[in-house]
């Protein structure tokens, strides 16, 4: 009877605590990412994990990274593998809409369940330190006499850094089908890619070129923001440069498909409050992402609209 009482005691105190479905002892949390190690999907994923245990909100949290085709290949295994279970997150963001829209998959973002929208990144584009070129006014004249022989490095087709790429070839006045873009899963390949010689430039989120840029291994020569960026104050964007592209890529977490009203709402308070503890804090100083919390149905709204204005991109810039 002692126990029962007891049981009854802490389940009296869950629900006055304000807190919906707070981790009890052994709750677990299972993060998809879908990329490979080493990107932006897979740090903002680690990060948010370790957030969410320092808020308390899990006493536990395991990772799976699945890359390929802008995260869609994720997509569908956490759809199906996932089905009604409160304790799982897929990373997700504006590449995997790119994706979807350019892809075409079998399984869309719709049969998820919408969380929150994180953080926002500007992309920047990158040379190796022992290249030919040495702006990107450099590479752009390059461009106009043979577009082909500029191969371009990123995530999946579909990528923002895809799309920024094709938007500035149109801006130039080249035919955006022309570009010679080289697709990756994920920004640690195309980091690689970069460092060996492989691609004339790299285009990807700062935080995964990063490293090398202040190892002196890369040169970043332009961003895609409205204006410079903190700690990059001496790249300058593209509409400095002429060339007027301004794209950001956002990234935000997902739930599984079939989970219960109550149940969205308990996981996405939790991610809400991870957002506020200081792991979070120090990884949106660490990688010089903007924070952009949005949750709820106005995270929802945001994705549809999103989609719409992504393809109207897309087939502006002719790669759909």
């Amino acid at each position: 009877m002692r126990r029962i009482a007891f049981l009854k005691a802490l389940v009296a105190l869950s629900a006055g605590s304000g807190v919906p479905g707070w981790a009890w002892a052994g709750d677990s949390l299972r993060i998809m990412i879908p990329a490979n190690p080493g990107g932006g999907w897979d740090s903002t994923g680690r990060a948010l994990g370790s957030a969410l245990l320092q808020a308390g909100a899990f006493e536990k949290v395991t990772f799976e990274n699945k890359g390929g085709a802008a995260g869609t290949l994720g997509l569908a295994q956490f759809v199906n593998a996932s089905r009604g279970d409160p304790n799982a997150l897929m990373v997700m963001g504006a590449v995997m809409l790119g994706g979807i829209i350019t892809g075409k998959p079998p399984v869309s973002i719709t049969a998820a369940t919408p969380i929150a929208r994180l953080t926002s990144e500007y992309n920047v584009f990158v040379l190796p330190t022992n290249s030919p070129y040495r702006t990107l006014a450099d590479v752009v004249a390059q461009l106009k006499k043979n577009p082909a022989s500029i191969k371009w490095g990123g995530g999946s087709r579909g990528a923002t850094e895809h799309i920024a790429a094709a938007m500035m070839a149109r801006a130039v006045g080249v035919d955006p089908s022309r570009i010679n873009y080289v697709a990756f899963r994920g920004g640690g390949e195309a980091a690689a890619a970069v460092l060996g010689g492989y691609v004339t430039l790299g285009g990807s989120g700062y935080s995964e070129f990063a490293p090398y840029i202040e190892a002196g291994k890369m040169r970043a020569v332009g961003v895609t923001s409205d204006q410079r960026l903190p700690g990059l104050s001496s790249v300058p964007t593209l509409k400095e440069l002429g060339i007027p592209v301004e794209i950001d890529n956002w990234r935000g977490v997902y739930g599984a498909s079939g989970i219960t009203g109550a149940q969205r709402a308990a996981l996405t308070d939790k991610v809400v409050k991870a957002t506020q503890s200081e792991a979070w804090a120090q990884a949106l100083r660490k990688n010089r992402w903007t924070p952009a919390l949005l949750s709820g149905a106005a995270f929802e709204k945001f994705v549809v609209d999103d989609l719409a204005a992504l393809r109207a991109t897309l087939l502006k810039s002719g790669l759909i």
